[in-house]
Parts: structure tokens; sequence; C-alpha cells
């Protein structure tokens, strides 16, 4: 594995400080563009390099404190020079005679012995990377290959293996472990083929300081961040602060979705199309509806469908505030409440056909799920109704708009 990443570092022609700066530039969350202009090389080839490893920086490797260094190596090869003893050799360096004498009847006895020959063969001897669980064991490899093609993410399998094979330590791998296998395929593991199966077709790692280069701070103008908004938006403390963002379907078209932090309460609005303005307006009718106590506080991705927030604001009091880019966990609630909502809204479909009726009833069905977050306690929910929290921890009783 290691020849073979040598091999094409010096294809891209990389030095071993060159090789440092790339993956340190990428773990910054630079562009391909940005590192290859750095390094004065060519974007494909700046993305060769890192597809080989799957986006995923090797371990930097320290030489064990155990190990002789190259200035011991060098004293025994004075010693030698000298005809000193190996016990004296032993005795001068701090060591036990036997190291010295492994290390003397390992790289050429007496008369051969070169101290940086010596400690590059040991450097490259040293190369034992740990064989990874699914490599070893072909059941757990057979299990996590099928359970992946049934579209189980690796957190999933994961933690299902620790479940299942509670007793057999030998028998559970960490989701890390199956991502890595996929994403390097010199590992030889798992094949390419399963990747299409994550749910987000990535082929290899991404940093989470990376920034989409579409996506340029400014575009939006007067944009507040997601560190300006209010602390008991944060946790939770209070109701009234909404995450949203657009479903998207098939010919253009699109949906918006609005979750309540607190109470996960989802509404579906039906908009005609993405234009800023179209939104802008159509969320400020929504908005205007809810009483003071649940008009709080926005919270939308980097979209430039919410170009028009300064308008939103001025009609309904309710300050918007964006998340980084490509950030979609800074509104988990939204985005896990989109992934549900495919399960009648499945990709492909033209959502403009769908009513607002038919978006009240879906929305209605969704409410009255019970949420793993909320203890599964029952909720009556209406998406024409707004919540309050009643006195029973978890429950939520309904109150029509006036």
């Amino acid at each position: 594995m290691e020849v073979v990443q040598m091999d094409q570092q010096k294809r891209i022609g990389l030095t071993p400080q060159q090789h440092r700066e790339l993956w340190d530039r990428w773990k910054a969350g630079e562009s391909l563009s940005d590192i290859g202009r750095a390094l004065g090389r060519v974007r494909s080839g700046i993305h060769q390099w890192l597809a080989l490893r799957g986006g995923i920086a090797p371990p930097v490797r320290r030489r064990s404190a155990r190990s002789l260094s190259l200035a011991e190596r060098e004293a025994i090869s004075r010693g030698l020079s000298n005809g000193q003893s190996i016990r004296r050799m032993a005795a001068d360096l701090g060591r036990a005679p036997s190291t010295v004498s492994r290390e003397v009847l390992r790289h050429g006895s007496r008369q051969a012995y070169r101290a940086h020959q010596a400690d590059r063969r040991a450097w490259e001897r040293a190369l034992r990377p740990k064989r990874c669980a699914l490599r070893l064991n072909s059941e757990l490899r057979r299990i996590v290959a099928s359970k992946l093609s049934l579209d189980w993410s690796p957190e999933q399998i994961s933690a299902w293996l620790k479940l299942r094979y509670a007793d057999t330590p030998g028998m559970r791998v960490s989701h890390e472990a199956i991502y890595r296998s996929l994403f390097v395929q010199a590992r030889g593991v798992l094949k390419k083929e399963l990747l299409r199966h994550l749910r987000t077709k990535r082929v290899m790692r991404k940093s989470k300081l990376a920034r989409a280069e579409a996506q340029v701070r400014g575009r939006i103008a007067e944009a507040l961040t997601i560190r300006q908004r209010p602390a008991e938006a944060e946790d939770r403390a209070g109701p009234g602060h909404w995450e949203g963002d657009l479903l998207c379907g098939a010919n253009g078209s699109q949906i918006v979705t609005l979750v309540e932090r607190q109470s996960r309460f989802t509404t579906l609005i039906k908009i005609p199309n993405r234009e800023a303005e179209t939104v802008a307006a159509a969320l400020s009718r929504h908005i205007r509806k809810l009483p003071a106590s649940l008009k709080r506080s926005l919270t939308w991705d980097r979209g430039l469908e919410m170009a028009k927030h300064p308008q939103f604001t001025v009609a309904t009091n309710v300050k918007v505030y964006f998340c980084d880019p490509q950030s979609p966990w800074q509104r988990g609630s939204n985005e896990n409440t989109n992934g549900l909502l495919r399960q009648y809204f499945p990709k492909g479909t033209d959502l403009s056909r769908h009513s607002q009726a038919e978006l009240n009833r879906v929305a209605l069905r969704l409410n009255q799920r019970p949420r793993e977050t909320l203890d599964f306690q029952p909720r009556q929910l209406d998406s024409t109704q707004v919540l309050r929290r009643s006195p029973e921890p978890a429950l939520y009783s309904v109150h029509a708009l006036t």
C-alpha cells in the first residue's frame, strides 16, 4: 500500500514537504484548484492523488521512542570503526547489549555496517499497517456488504452489529472503518459499487471546513450568521424558533418545509417557483398567522431563494439566520424531517401536482408520528394549527389560529 502511494506521489511530482502541505490544505477545506495553484500542479492531478486515499489523510508516521535514532546508529558506526566492544557501545548509549548486537547483525555486521543505510532500512521495515477487521473476518465483511446493499448507513450497521453480536467482539466494526474501506479502494475490502448505496453518493471524504466555491459569502446581502442566533434557539429552551428549507422535486418543482425546533412541528407550504420574491411572500403569509410567541427566529441554509430575507423580516418582524456553507447539521431538525418527507414525496416526484390541502394532510400525518427525540410521547397536531406546551412533559395541545 505504501509503495503504491509513493509511486503515485512521484508521478505527480510531490516532494515529502508538498505532500504534507497538500493534506494540510485539504483538511483546512481548500478547493482542488486552490491546492493546485499553491503547489504548482493541475487540478486533475491533485484530485487523482486525493482519490487514491479516498480523501482521507494517511496517519503521520512517528519513530518509536524505543527505536534507535540516527544519532545512536552513527555512534554505533563510530564505535565499530574504533574497535569498541558491543557492551562498551551499549553502555555509552544506555541501551541493552542485545539491542546493539541485533542492530549490527541485522545491517551488515561489523565490516559493512553503515548508519544512514541502517536507519533508512529500519524506517522502511517499520511499515506494518494494521489490517482492518473487515479484511480479517470474511463473515463480517459479507454481513457489512449485504447491509450496505440494503441502503443501511455505516452508523446503522455498526450499531446493529453491537446489538446482534453483543457477546462476539470479533463481529463488530466501527462506522469509520466501513467508510474507510469504501473510500480507500486500495484496501481491497469492500467493492466500489457499494458506494452508490451511501445517502450522499460521495466517493471520497471531504473536510468539514470545505466551502462550496459556488456559494460566495456576500451573495446574500445583510446575512446574519447562525452564530448571531439567540441562545434560547440554540438550546431549544423556548418555542417559536424555526428551521426552513426547500424540498425539491421533478421539473423544477419545490415546496417550503418549516420545522419548529423545540416541538419538531412541521409545516409544508406550496410555492409556484423558487424565486426569492415568491418564497419571501409565501413565508410571510404563513408566519403572520402565528401568535407572537411562535414568531422568534428562522434558520435557513445559504440558498439564494432567501435573498429577499430583509423584506420577510420587515413583514413579520422575524430575523433570518443563515447556516455556514455546506453545514446541513446546523439545521438538523429540518434536514431529518426532509428525509422523512421523502417517504411521501420520493425523489423524482413532481411536487407541483400536490395542492396545499394535500400538503396539509401529509404534514398532519407526519406530526402525529411519535419522535424518538421526544421520548415517543403522543402528540395531537394539525398543520393548520399551532402548538402550545401542555403541563405534561413532552406533550403538546393544539389551539386553532384566529
